[in-house]
């Protein structure tokens, strides 16, 4: 009886940072995320109203709370692009279009050391902007780039790590699921966003290469160049590469140009690209796998943001947020200083959580924190900690954390991409992808810094568009 009464006794940020210890040790012994949150999120509003209301009281709130939030939260019209931006990846795949790019991008770069691998990062990066999912960028290159760069010699820890890595290319370069869900979460425009991830993602690609040729001239044989292709070849290339292009550009236009919302860019894009598939003969059995795939991959999307947001609506009841954002603000360093030691924080947590899970379940309280470091919510540039407006600062550190998520998908011992690679291509080991990309953390650290530095390769293009 004293133990329920030591319970019913405690404050709500007490019971926000009970709640919160007992969700990370179910997500710490094995437990998904989407069902450690939701079970958390209830308990957590059972106990803060049953505390309050009673326990027949409260437990029929959380009941009711359960019910209500997921849908009233997923059933909105941003989330919708999800599963057009994930389809259009599967169609282009089955059309034929992944296939063609790189076939082109190995003409076009394949004479630089380590051409193959280039050539990977160059057309993961272009498929990503048609795809915005990394474990479906990894699964189609896998099928396709490994087995080339196997034959030419490549070293087989490498030629699994580029394709891995290379895949995360999808969290950033637009259109981005994790980034629509990150501007969901802190109520930001979504096509703000998604402008905002392309020359970061340009950015991630470039240095990625930059490092891919750094170990081919290092190391003797690591990635011979493939040459012997001439002009002709190369331009005879690009057709069947083009599509991806007049996709990326409807969407680009879509967004940028005020034309359409980015639902209706997705969807465009959808049926451009199915109806290129049906011209190049897709058959009802790649209709079908497109199709299912994109449905199990949306189905595992929306599963998580469902549990996390009973999380979330929980922390709100809570006041954990505001607490956090106090005691970040209270600190006696630098604002910089802070985000550093955020961002050490999510490389941490990227070890054990998935990209997507992680963002939600951490931003409902690190957000805040932030926007308070630069200034608050109605800060100009001029009075900012950051040199940034609010909206600004938003948006920054919106692509910042994503980029970080990105580490999440190659991080031992839970990196998606790692298995997904290791899945599709039997003779590579998960081992063997987890060592071969052990180099493009350093490329990733590289990224990160020059986004801190750099805040106008993040705000360059929504600027444009008028949101900072």
């Amino acid at each position: 009886m004293g133990i329920f009464q030591t319970m019913a006794s405690m404050d709500s940020i007490s019971i926000g940072i009970w709640v919160t210890g007992i969700m990370l040790v179910l997500v710490v012994i094995g437990v998904r995320v989407a069902f450690a949150a939701a079970m958390a999120g209830f308990l957590g509003l059972f106990w803060i109203f049953a505390a309050k209301f009673g326990f027949e009281k409260g437990l029929l709130i959380a009941i009711k709370m359960a019910g209500t939030i997921p849908h009233s939260k997923v059933s909105t019209l941003a989330l919708s692009l999800i599963p057009t931006f994930i389809l259009i990846g599967f169609l282009a795949y089955h059309a034929g279009l992944t296939r063609a790019l790189f076939e082109a991008a190995k003409r076009w770069v394949g004479w630089l050391p380590g051409g193959m691998g280039v050539a990977t990062v160059f057309s993961t990066a272009g498929f990503a902007a048609v795809s915005g999912a990394s474990v479906a960028t990894s699964a189609v290159f896998a099928r396709i780039a490994v087995p080339e760069m196997l034959k030419l010699g490549y070293n087989k820890q490498f030629a699994a790590g580029v394709v891995a890595a290379g895949g995360t290319l999808a969290s950033l370069i637009p259109p981005s699921a994790i980034l629509v869900i990150y501007a969901i979460i802190v109520e930001q425009d979504v096509g703000a966003l998604l402008m905002a991830g392309f020359l970061p993602g340009a950015v991630s690609a470039v240095i990625y290469a930059g490092l891919v040729v750094f170990l081919a001239t290092t190391n003797k044989n690591f990635g011979p160049p493939v040459k012997g292709y001439s002009w002709k070849q190369r331009f005879e290339s690009i057709p069947g590469a083009m599509p991806i292009f007049i996709v990326v550009g409807i969407i680009m236009v879509c967004i940028y140009g005020g034309v359409g919302t980015p639902t209706e860019a997705g969807s465009l894009g959808a049926f451009i690209i199915f109806t290129l598939a049906l011209y190049k003969g897709m058959r009802w059995n790649d209709l079908r796998s497109s199709l299912m795939e994109t449905a199990k991959l949306t189905v595992m999307i929306f599963t998580i943001i469902w549990g996390v947001l009973l999380y979330v609506r929980f922390l709100g009841f809570a006041d954990l947020p505001s607490a956090f954002s106090d005691w970040i603000t209270g600190l006696d360093q630098s604002p910089m200083l802070t985000l550093i030691l955020i961002l050490l924080a999510y490389a941490v947590l990227g070890m054990f959580m998935d990209a997507i899970g992680m963002l939600l379940l951490t931003l409902p309280v690190v957000y805040p924190a932030v926007m308070a470091l630069n200034g608050g919510d109605a800060v100009t540039a001029a009075d900012s900690a950051f040199g940034m407006s609010a909206i600004g600062c938003s948006i920054w550190f919106g692509i910042i954390v994503v980029k970080m998520a990105e580490i999440c998908l190659i991080t031992p011992p839970i990196g998606l991409n790692c298995f997904v690679v290791a899945a599709v291509r039997p003779e590579c080991s998960v081992q063997d992808v987890f060592r071969g990309v052990a180099p493009f953390f350093v490329a990733d650290v590289i990224t990160i810094a020059v986004l801190i530095s750099l805040p106008g390769i993040v705000l360059w293009l929504p600027g444009l568009m008028g949101f900072t």
